[in-house]
């Protein structure tokens, strides 16, 4: 008698729809062309293209412009089809895309910067282009004239750039990990706050307006939600990923946050959960379980005639805890911690199962991801890649 063949569990992960390749450096930014089959990017190897997708199903170059310096960064405003280039050089380049997508017009240029521009945001209301540089430098320019309006010196070079048109007020992350908000005027900005919380620099920064939540993601592997609008400086901690966060995407509509990586990874994050802050790690001298002295504590280890031990923490309650009171291992999803970490023998035992349920789903790009762009629309999420391509992913089977 056969066997009876159980069906497989339907595993939901992103599709890849199509590889755009044809770059001969990094593409450093790109992204979805809103409406149209169509893909707008800038690389190192000083080009600007335009990809449109053909009959035969591929997408080709309707546009390569090769620009004097490489090409750093960009922001496209699809209402007005405007696209600014930061380059390598400092400068700022502006051009009108044509309806259909065939032709660049050059607007203005204007040196923003005295090195490479890191980050650029146009913004159409106030009609002002925001920018940060390797010259540690943050600026903000007119669009209309390219006048530079005013600037800020920021810790370290910035390496994350949002903006908050309600309240005009801008984050700007760094290589040493610090978040900075100013307040922008027409020609002038204040210094509201400055925080830090990761280990390493900050590499990506994402802004929800409408819960007023700050993302940041970082080369210490892990992304943080700050509360920016409940303003009792909750931050937590969101632990996902085996090499430095890359990039950050938030998609409003279902309150999913998509981290990508290099470690290729693209990890789908559940916001619309009552998550836990991580607890502040404890100091002791002894074990906070079995008061067995940690190796330091000269005076208890003579007094006792034990030999001192490690110290660890339990992620769960934050005790100080020797090795044989932590042995065991659990994720602790709500907590942001997605992978097994050290917890205490107790705080294992009170876990549940529904506590350990997955707050995020794992997927594999099999590439190094360097920048993201979601089509919220469509439900379409691009990477680009150290391998010099371009991957194009319906997300809707992890985003909905």
């Amino acid at each position: 008698m056969a066997a009876e063949i159980q069906p497989k569990a339907l595993t939901r992960k992103p599709i890849l729809l199509q590889r755009v390749e044809g770059s001969q450096e990094v593409v450093n930014m790109a992204v979805i062309v809103p409406k149209e089959e169509g893909v707008i990017s800038v690389s190192e190897d000083r080009t600007v293209r335009v990809w449109l997708k053909r009959d035969s199903g591929q997408y080709w170059p309707s546009i390569y412009h090769a620009m004097p310096s490489p090409c750093s960064c960009m922001s496209f405003n699809p209402e007005t089809r405007r696209l600014s280039i930061g380059l390598d050089n400092g400068t700022i380049s502006e051009f009108i895309l044509s309806e259909d997508y065939n032709k660049m017009t050059p607007v203005k240029s204007y040196q923003a910067h005295q090195s490479r521009v890191t980050m650029i945001l146009f913004v159409l209301e106030l009609e002002w282009v925001l920018s940060t540089g390797q010259d540690k430098q943050f600026a903000w320019h007119c669009s209309e004239s390219g006048q530079r309006l005013g600037g800020y010196r920021t810790s370290a070079v910035a390496s994350g750039l949002q903006f908050d048109i309600e309240t005009r007020h801008v984050f700007i992350g760094d290589h040493s990990g610090q978040v900075t908000i100013l307040k922008l005027e027409q020609e002038s900005c204040t210094l509201v706050t400055t925080f830090r919380g990761h280990t390493g620099g900050v590499t990506a920064l994402c802004w929800d307006p409408v819960q007023r939540v700050l993302f940041s993601g970082s080369s210490d592997h892990s992304v943080i939600m700050w509360d920016i609008g409940g303003r009792k400086g909750t931050a937590i901690e969101l632990q996902g990923h085996n090499d430095k966060v890359q990039a950050l995407s938030y998609a409003q509509h279902t309150r999913q946050l998509i981290s990508c990586g290099g470690d290729g990874g693209i990890v789908v994050w559940n916001m619309d959960v009552e998550r836990q802050e991580t607890p502040e790690w404890l100091d002791s001298d002894s074990c906070q379980k079995c008061d067995q002295p940690f190796f330091w504590n000269f005076k208890q280890m003579w007094d006792s005639k034990k030999i001192g031990l490690r110290q660890h923490h339990c992620r769960k309650c934050g005790k100080a805890v020797c090795g044989k009171c932590s042995s065991k291992r659990s994720s602790i999803p709500l907590m942001g911690f997605e992978f097994e970490v050290r917890v205490c023998d107790s705080c294992h035992e009170a876990i549940t199962d529904e506590e350990r349920a997955p707050t995020a789903t794992f997927h594999d790009s099999k590439h190094n991801i360097v920048h993201v762009h979601f089509d919220a629309t469509r439900g379409w999420l691009l990477t680009s890649g150290t391998d010099k391509v371009i991957k194009l992913w319906d997300m809707t089977p992890v985003v909905s």
